[in-house]
């Protein structure tokens, strides 16, 4: 159950991750190529900010073996940590598809589910909030906007696909934009294991 009287320095530390995760797809969605060399630029700011990320996770690593009694399980808040990580290292994965891709532009597709995850990470963010201010109601709903994100980018990536192999005749281009579809589709899957992992937060501590 909530500690009611421990500073929540772990609620803090998520709270720093999720607006890093956040700020990390707002970038990665808002971001417009102009010109082949500005894809070198995006896998490396994208990469900066996976670096604070990983920085964040090994401090909560570190609060964690310090802290005898936790606010939640502390393998719920562990777990919670490893699934927003592993949203921000399939993010720097995709950036670097994107590169060795050679991409010369974002088409509607990459725009599209760009967007999604990034509205998914919105909700990441405020559903962890939520968490730690005890208002465990407002999660599920966020959790579900969460898995209506990660719908919406599974039938653009089906759609993106079946498009794909009818329409493109370059095999080097079908290989590079399937490359990058399937890492952006995977992201919102992990966001998804997000919104599962908050869920069980909830039915644990209801």
């Amino acid at each position: 159950m909530f500690s009611r009287n421990k500073k929540d320095q772990f609620g803090e530390l998520l709270h720093d991750m999720t607006v890093n995760l956040k700020e990390a797809a707002t970038y990665f969605s808002s971001f417009s190529l102009e010109k082949p060399e500005d894809v070198a630029i995006f896998s490396e700011t994208i990469n900066n900010y996976e670096s604070k990320g990983d920085k964040l996770v090994y401090d909560m690593i570190v609060e964690l073996n310090d802290t005898f009694i936790t606010p939640i399980e502390r393998e719920d808040i562990l777990e919670l940590t490893n699934r927003i990580d592993d949203v921000l290292d399939s993010m720097e994965k995709a950036a670097l598809s994107f590169e060795i891709c050679h991409l010369s532009k974002f088409n509607d597709v990459i725009t599209k589910m760009a967007a999604e995850i990034c509205g998914a990470t919105e909700e990441i963010a405020e559903a962890v909030d939520y968490i730690f201010t005890k208002k465990l109601k407002e999660v599920n709903g966020l959790s579900k906007k969460i898995k209506q994100h990660e719908s919406r980018c599974d039938d653009l990536y089906r759609e993106a696909l079946l498009a794909l192999f009818q329409e493109e005749e370059d095999p080097i281009r079908i290989i590079r934009y399937k490359t990058v579809y399937e890492d952006l589709e995977e992201i919102a899957n992990f966001c998804e294991d997000v919104s599962k992992t908050l869920n069980t937060i909830v039915m644990k501590n209801a």
